[in-house]
């Protein structure tokens, strides 16, 4: 379970990360929230800390832009302000929790714990691209008015397209996210099922929704992405 902290202060970045790794979680640490935004783009993050006071952008605007790019997973602020405004500011953006400066270590844990238990229990967002709509919440998938049925890992393989449709996926990332592998061990298998989603998803469409971006991966889109000479 990866948490993205975005902290550009390394004392407190590091804190925190040697804290949540020796607690059995994965960390990740961006000093800034361009980094954040990119890793967010490419990366399944289980939970995000963010520090409201970065070096390129407000932490608010951050947590405003995650949640406006459709990540639904929990997001608790730190910040050295006590301010009444800047709890509400951030809670209004999108957060849920806050947590001023300076704090103890392990109340940050007992409320990251907290926020994940409760948002794995919330439902989840359908997405829809064109007319596929792929359901989290029970999993299921239609084309159109058309349930389609799909394998177990199918299924993990297409929602994982849909939450980062209109951009690249790599094989290298799918083989982490969807096969928890850190190895190009499945690249074939991973092409194999590509073939499978095509099959059922885009066979008797006149729009076809997964591209493949030759020797980069795939994108799930209405529009195929351009093509460079």
């Amino acid at each position: 379970m990866n948490v993205l902290i975005v902290e550009d202060e390394s004392g407190i970045s590091d804190f925190i990360r040697a804290g949540l790794t020796e607690a059995g979680f994965e960390a990740t640490v961006a000093p800034n929230g361009t980094l954040a935004v990119s890793l967010a783009q490419t990366e399944p993050f289980a939970a995000y800390i963010l520090d409201i006071m970065l070096p390129d952008m407000d932490g608010i605007d951050l947590c405003r832009q995650f949640r406006d790019d459709g990540i639904t997973a929990p997001i608790l602020m730190l910040t050295a302000k006590a301010a009444l405004t800047d709890k509400v500011d951030a809670l209004s953006a999108g957060a849920d929790d806050y947590l001023t400066k300076p704090f103890e270590y392990e109340e940050l844990l007992a409320r990251l714990r907290a926020l994940i238990r409760k948002t794995q229990g919330y439902p989840r967002s359908t997405i829809r691209i064109a007319d596929l709509t792929v359901d989290p919440n029970t999993k299921t998938v239609m084309r159109g008015d058309a349930a389609i049925e799909l394998s177990k890992k199918e299924y993990q393989l297409i929602e994982y397209l849909a939450r980062h449709h209109d951009r690249l996926v790599t094989r290298e990332m799918i083989s982490k996210s969807v096969w928890e592998c850190d190895t190009n061990t499945y690249t074939n298998i991973i092409d194999v099922f590509i073939n499978f989603l095509r099959k059922k998803i885009d066979t008797g469409s006149d729009k076809k929704l997964i591209h493949t971006v030759r020797g980069k991966g795939f994108v799930l889109s209405e529009t195929a992405p351009a093509s460079k000479p």
